[in-house]
């Protein structure tokens, strides 16, 4: 029961109160970049989601297992930019073999998973924070669930932006950082609700 519950407040704090995007400000580059459209924004979450739980779920035996035995553990981002890049890679490749159309919205973005701070920092994050093998996938879930749940919010922000009439001083980068801390105080809220639920 304890481990179901230590679960929950991962799953949860992960997803809203410690987001990935509006929290640590990691992944703000494809935050900013592929949030113009919906569609782009959940392609991007999702991807970034499947690369998070799969980097976790690989990272993790070769940092306890292999790393640490050897003495190694200061190898761990380098070996963990590796395994992210590999991921990438194959996401990439599925995309454009199958979902053509969604790999174009992607562009430039796509490969620069890779680099995504958010996508290393939850792999480093877990071991970090000593969690174990299913704490450090629920971990990964959350991280990409809170980053796809944000993406899709702020791509219907600036939808509606883009139908606007903005002041000619605020077009462009002004009215979408302007809006990325109005998503991102919407946030707060949160942390009453989790620490109230989960008696934090």
């Amino acid at each position: 029961m304890e481990l179901v519950k230590n679960l929950m407040i991962i799953l949860f704090t992960g997803i809203l109160t410690e987001n990935f995007i509006l929290n640590k400000f990691y992944g703000i580059c494809p935050f900013l970049g592929v949030s113009k459209t919906t569609n782009g924004a959940v392609g991007m979450g999702l991807a970034v989601t499947f690369v998070m739980i799969g980097a976790s779920a690989v990272t993790y035996p070769i940092y306890h297992y292999v790393l640490v035995p050897l003495g190694t553990e200061y190898l761990k981002t380098i070996a963990f930019i590796l395994i992210i890049a590999a991921f990438v890679q194959i996401v990439e490749m599925v995309l454009k073999k199958y979902v053509k159309a969604l790999y174009r919205s992607l562009g430039v973005y796509l490969p620069l998973i890779t680099t995504n701070c958010a996508v290393l920092g939850v792999t480093i994050l877990n071991i970090d924070n000593e969690y174990g093998f299913l704490e450090s996938i629920v971990s990964a879930l959350a991280g990409g669930v809170g980053f796809l749940l944000v993406m899709v919010i702020f791509s219907g922000v600036r939808e509606r932006i883009s139908r606007c009439n903005v002041p000619k001083a605020l077009e462009g980068t002004p009215i979408t950082l302007i809006a990325a801390s109005i998503t991102s105080l919407s946030f707060v809220g949160f942390g009453g609700i989790v620490d109230g639920i989960f008696g934090g």
